[in-house]
């Protein structure tokens, strides 16, 4: 199952449905399991800085965070693959620098964190190039233009 929670101050812009169908074409291209499950949470930025720095030891907002997870539901079996958190404002300055619509930003944001749930990890040598391909492949086969600052 994959849900989407969108804070209520950004529901009118950062649409659920998007969201989930970037999920969807990540797990399909990464050949993950049809029945895993995982949440994206779309958020601001001060929850962000508070994850960040109570489960990663940074105290600074960031566009995204992934806490993969991996474990199966003990009753069904399933594979909990973890959560995603972005930052909606931070979403939204970086598509204004950048010249794309936020909800290509959120989509973006969703696929480079879901990435990271299935191991992808751009900061292990050799591994950034893999990772952006496939992001690359996946965010082309949904239409968005957006790509990440390098």
């Amino acid at each position: 199952m994959i849900r989407i929670k969108v804070d209520e101050r950004y529901a009118g812009t950062a649409k659920a449905e998007v969201l989930k169908a970037a999920v969807e074409a990540t797990l399909k291209h990464e050949k993950a399991p049809a029945d895993a499950s995982l949440t994206v949470v779309v958020t601001d930025d001060d929850e962000l800085r508070r994850m960040n720095e109570e489960y990663l030891g940074h105290n600074d907002v960031t566009d995204v965070l992934a806490f993969p997870d991996g474990d199966a539901d003990p009753d069904s079996g399933v594979t909990y693959l973890g959560d995603v958190l972005i930052a909606f404002p931070r979403a939204a300055a970086q598509a204004e620098a950048a010249g794309h619509p936020v909800m290509e930003e959120l989509q973006l944001l969703t696929v480079h964190g879901t990435l990271h749930l299935l191991e992808h990890d751009h900061y292990q040598p050799g591994e950034k190039t893999r990772m952006w391909a496939a992001q690359d492949a996946i965010l082309t086969s949904l239409g968005v233009k957006a790509r990440p600052a390098e």
